[in-house]
């Protein structure tokens, strides 16, 4: 039997964003390291580094140590090309909820052509809807409907685990089908999108939330090639260059 690929294991990251609680981003490395994670990245946390945070690691020190803190979640995002957003809340902003193991598949599958992203939120709000709209899909643990509120550091156990069953268990994952736009390619055509609409008179430039997290829900559900964000803004290149020749 084929050995797992290491590589697919480094290729997936596993984010932080705002955490509150440097304790929590102790506990967080050590529940990773445990199921042969190790790429850690931190949006924007209330304090770290810090010796909490040491302590909570236990022999995942290393885990911290390289881990790198981002400003945005856009930032920590930028070179990959899936982003799976973990909540215990059902949104209507994303297009896909999957399960820990069809996230740990789907992440599996696209690692093997690029880096992915396990996004996890604050402590207590979670994930905003601006920040699970960088978000390919999101990733719900089926806990008690009654109390569903997981620790940071638990959430993470269960979804490196996932991970780490799903790597042991299929060593032969196949390429990539498309070659997938990155987060950073992502994110300038959906600036481009929201400025050409608003030079087309399609979008209030004063108040594009709404239509434009909806807008992201649409294209998250195609899972855009880099060959198609190239057609696209040339599309809206295009859109833009005409609107300004009639107002000549």
């Amino acid at each position: 039997m084929t050995a797992p690929d290491p590589k697919l294991l480094a290729n997936l990251r596993v984010v932080l964003a705002r955490t509150s609680h440097p304790g929590n981003i102790g506990a967080a490395a050590r529940a990773m390291k445990t199921m042969g994670l190790a790429q850690l990245y931190l949006v924007d946390p209330a304090i770290f580094p810090n010796s909490q945070a040491d302590a909570m690691a236990s022999g995942a020190i290393d885990v911290l140590a390289n881990a790198r803190v981002c400003a945005t979640l856009a930032e920590a995002l930028a070179d990959t090309t899936l982003a799976l957003g973990v909540s215990a809340r059902r949104r209507d902003i994303v297009a896909e909820v999957l399960t820990p193991a069809e996230a740990a598949a789907r992440l599996l599958g696209e690692a093997r052509g690029a880096p992915v992203a396990l996004v996890f939120g604050n402590e207590t709000n979670g994930l905003t809807n601006e920040e699970l709209g960088l978000c390919h899909a999101l990733v719900t643990i089926p806990a008690n409907p009654a109390y569903s509120s997981l620790n940071l550091a638990a959430a993470v156990q269960v979804l490196a685990y996932e991970v780490r069953q799903a790597w042991l268990g299929h060593p032969d994952w196949p390429q990539p089908e498309i070659d997938a736009a990155s987060g950073s390619e992502l994110e300038n055509f959906y600036v481009h999108l929201e400025t050409a609409l608003a030079e087309l008179d399609f979008l209030n430039p004063g108040s594009p939330g709404k239509l434009m997290l909806k807008l992201r829900r649409l294209f998250s559900r195609t899972r855009l090639a880099r060959e198609d964000v190239n057609i696209l803004r040339g599309i809206l290149t295009a859109a833009q260059a005409g609107r300004r020749s009639r107002r000549e």
